[in-house]
Order: structure tokens, then C-alpha cells, then sequence
């Protein structure tokens, strides 16, 4: 891309702001896009996602990415995108810059987490993965279309303790005033980053739609101050580099709200590091009289609401017959969470979601994915949801079908096609990809008959 493709303006800001180091920052923009990939810890830290991880690195050519531990590029015209142990959800596709923004956050197990503007989950997966799914993770997505690729990425990588919201951040801050320990901003920018990825973002740039975004991530900000507790973290980021949006709006959250410190900021620059770029800040929220109390200029309490309406016996009902059901079938699954059945679907939140997270706050919030999908409920009979089998380790079925990574018969399934199985196999079974989980069998008569969800399918 040359320099004359970028607007004007745009080249005169960077050339203000970078002075001597300009020529090289606009020198970056000819070079090809980085592509990279991060391994997902809950599937890579087993025996068998280790050796999968392994195989992955020798196949494409894998480097490791210096400010990531689980990160890793890859050259043109490797497609790991189209390889099963993706499909597997062995590891997300995701730009090399982008991955430094988790780790900042450092979200722990057993935390309660908000990703405030998740989609496509390249942020939320990775804070997943470092909660070990343990915790809460509450991942938001305000536009329908994006929140739904936002729960199929929480799925395919098998993520336990994830609810997918698709709420305005005012909504979200009504609900959960004080109750985050740390929130993840990603938020939508002018996307300067994003140039050689995407050259219809050049097109929309100018100053005034920077304007317009530095306004719109200070809304949003604000909701996501009112949602952080007291001593609690918040990760700000952008793919984009002009200081109105990154540095000054840092300084008017800090300057607005005395109690938020910067604790550090960093910048990755694609003319010093192999990436597109990245800004990420990370805040704290200190204690005070004031919000040690829990209380916020905005927002209502988080106190105790309803249960029953979600505990009724026809979900206790349901649930029980799920765990009658995997005392059989998984007997190394533990169903610890609260249950929730919508229609014949039954889904388990995660335990963290207690008394102070009641069930009642989620009352009509659009809810693309409520944790973790166990199964439908069909006239009084089980059928596991793929969901169950993504995010199940392969010892914890008690029924397994192996399928090799090169070979027709992994070919076959993604097609949706049955696959012979041993005449003694009968019953649900787990299919699996040297060893990791893609999806259901039902194994009958020397048949395994495909369950893989349509969607998922590729003809």
C-alpha cells in the first residue's frame, strides 16, 4: 500500500506524532498483513492437546509471538483455519498485536469477568483460557449478528463458564453495578490498525469519525467504571493509533473519576514489532469510603433478586435427568452450576453465578448463549448438546470414536456423513480428532450416524 492511498490527513497526524520514526511507521503499511494464532490452554494443556500443539507448530512452520506465551505466527499460505484440530478448537485465529491485551488484564480463576465489547472473542477466548474456566465470564456483544459468531467461538473452544450477552453497556450497567473484579474494553475505534487488513477501513477514516468514536468509547466507558468493584481492573484497548482515542481518553476517565489509576500503558508499533499494532491501558478502581460501599455515581444495587422463576421443578426435573443421564455416560463430567431450561434446551450456568449474580438479573437481556449448552430434552429422552461435547475432555466420555487428522474418514464426518463403527459400539459417542473432541456420534447396528450441527458442516 502506498502512502498516497492513506488519507492526508491521517498521515499528517502520524507524521506529528512520531516525527523522525514516521517514515518507517508509514513504510510498514507496504508490507503484507501478520497472521497468527493462539493455542487455547483448555484443550492445549492436556497430554493430548500437547501433543496436538506440537504437530500444529511442525505442520504450518509455527514462530512464537515474543509477547505471548501461547501465541504463535504463521506465513502465507498456510490455512490453519481449515485444519480439523481448528474446528477441534485447539486455537483461535487471531492477529499477533491483539494477543497483548489479555495478558495485561491477567484475569484469574475464579474471578468474576466482563468483556464488554467481545465479538468475534479473540479477547474473551483468551481470557478464558487464563481464568482455566474456573470463575465467571460474562462476554457482551451489542449487534445480534456479531454476539451469535461470538457464542460459536465460545463453543467451539469449549468454554464452560461463559455467558454470551447481547445488551447495550447502559443495560448491563443497571444490572451489575460493582460486581466485576476485572472488565475487558476492546473498544471500537477508527480502526488504523486495521489498514492493511481491511483497505474499506481507509475509506471511512477521518478526523471526524475519530472524533465520533473517541465520543462513543467514553460512553461506554463510563458504564464499564460503574460495573468495576472497588480494587477491581479494567483493560481499555484499541486497534487504532491517534491519541484521541488511546492516551486522552485514558486521561479524562482518570481526570472524571479520581478513584480509576493508571497502572500502566503500552503500545505495540507495527514498524517495531511484527504485528498490525495495539494500544492497551490497564486501570484499576481503588478502594475508598465511597466505593468500598459498593455504591457508584450511576447504576443500581446488585443485591439479591428473584430465583424461582428459574428453580422450578421442571428445571430441577430436567437437570436431574441430565446427571441420571452422565453418571453413565460422561462419569468424568462434574455438573456443578445452576440449570436453566428454555424450551427443550438445558443449559448450566456456572457456580459462580450465586447469590449475588441471581439468576433474575438476566430477565430480558437477549442471551445468545446462557453457559454452558448440556442438552435437548427430547420426550423424555437425552441428546447431548454440541456444546457438552466441545467443552468435555475425551477421558471424560464414556464412549470415544478417534478419527486421524489426514485422514477420509475426518473428511467424511465434517461433511456430515455417517461413519462405520464396530458392530459392539451402541449408544452416544464422543467423536474425537486425535483425541480432542469435535462433536456427537450415535453409534447403532455398525453405524456412528453424524450429529454435527448443520452449520458446522463443510460441503
Amino acid at each position: 500500500m502506498k502512502e498516497e492511498r492513506l488519507p492526508a490527513a491521517y498521515t499528517t497526524m502520524m507524521r506529528e506524532m512520531l516525527g523522525q520514526e514516521a517514515d518507517a511507521f508509514l513504510e510498514s503499511y507496504t508490507a503484507p498483513r501478520t497472521q497468527g494464532l493462539r493455542f487455547n490452554t483448555l484443550k492445549s494443556s492436556t497430554d493430548t492437546g500437547r501433543t496436538a500443539v506440537r504437530n500444529t507448530i511442525s505442520l504450518f512452520g509455527l514462530k512464537s509471538v515474543p509477547w505471548c506465551s501461547e501465541g504463535y505466527y504463521y506465513e502465507e499460505p498456510s490455512r490453519p483455519g481449515r485444519h480439523p484440530f481448528h474446528a477441534a478448537g485447539l486455537y483461535y485465529i487471531q492477529e499477533p498485536s491483539a494477543m497483548s491485551a489479555a495478558g495485561l488484564l491477567s484475569p484469574q480463576p475464579g474471578e468474576t469477568v466482563l468483556d464488554l465489547a467481545a465479538a468475534p472473542g479473540g479477547k474473551t477466548t483468551h481470557i478464558a483460557a487464563l481464568m482455566q474456566g474456573q470463575g465467571l465470564l460474562i462476554s457482551n456483544e451489542i449487534h445480534r449478528e456479531r454476539a451469535k459468531i461470538l457464542a460459536e467461538n465460545v463453543e467451539r473452544l469449549g468454554i464452560p463458564h461463559a455467558l454470551v450477552t447481547s445488551a447495550t453497556p447502559g443495560e448491563l450497567a443497571m444490572r451489575f453495578p460493582g460486581t466485576f473484579d476485572k472488565i475487558m474494553l476492546d473498544a471500537p475505534c477508527s480502526g488504523e490498525g486495521m489498514f492493511r487488513k481491511d483497505p474499506d477501513a481507509i475509506d471511512e477514516w477521518s478526523p471526524e469519525h475519530v472524533a465520533m468514536c473517541s465520543s462513543r468509547q467514553w460512553d461506554i466507558l463510563q458504564d464499564a467504571y460503574i460495573m468495576l468493584k472497588p480494587g477491581g481492573s479494567l483493560a481499555y484497548s484499541t486497534c487504532t493509533f491517534n491519541r484521541k482515542e488511546n492516551e486522552e481518553i485514558i486521561a479524562r476517565l482518570t481526570d472524571s473519576y479520581p478513584d480509576m489509576e493508571l497502572i500502566t500503558h503500552k503500545r505495540l508499533w507495527p514498524h517495531l514489532e511484527k504485528g498490525e499494532g495495539h494500544f492497551v491501558a490497564l486501570l484499576r478502581k481503588q478502594m475508598s469510603e465511597e466505593t468500598g460501599q459498593g455504591r457508584n455515581k450511576r447504576g443500581t444495587s446488585g443485591g439479591r433478586g428473584k430465583n424461582d422463576s428459574k428453580t422450578n421443578s421442571s428445571v430441577r426435573d430436567a437437570f436431574q435427568q441430565f446427571q441420571s443421564w452422565a453418571a453413565t455416560e460422561l462419569p468424568g463430567f462434574s455438573c456443578q452450576g445452576v440449570p436453566l431450561l428454555f424450551g427443550d434446551s438445558l443449559y448450566l450456568l456456572p457456580a459462580a453465578f450465586n447469590d449475588r449474580m441471581h439468576t433474575g438479573l438476566l430477565d430480558g437481556l437477549r442471551i445468545p448463549r446462557a453457559g454452558l449448552h448440556l442438552a435437548h430434552l427430547k420426550k423424555n429422552r437425552i441428546e447431548p448438546a454440541h456444546a457438552l461435547a466441545m467443552a468435555l475432555q475425551s477421558e471424560q466420555a464414556f464412549r470415544r470414536y478417534d478419527l486421524a487428522q489426514d485422514g477420509p474418514e475426518v473428511r467424511a464426518w465434517f461433511r456430515g456423513e455417517s461413519l462405520p463403527a464396530p458392530s459392539e459400539l451402541h449408544g452416544w459417542t464422543l467423536v474425537t480428532v486425535e483425541g480432542l473432541p469435535v462433536g456427537w456420534g450415535k453409534a447403532s447396528s455398525g453405524q456412528l450416524k453424524n450429529h454435527l450441527p448443520k452449520g458446522l458442516r463443510i460441503m
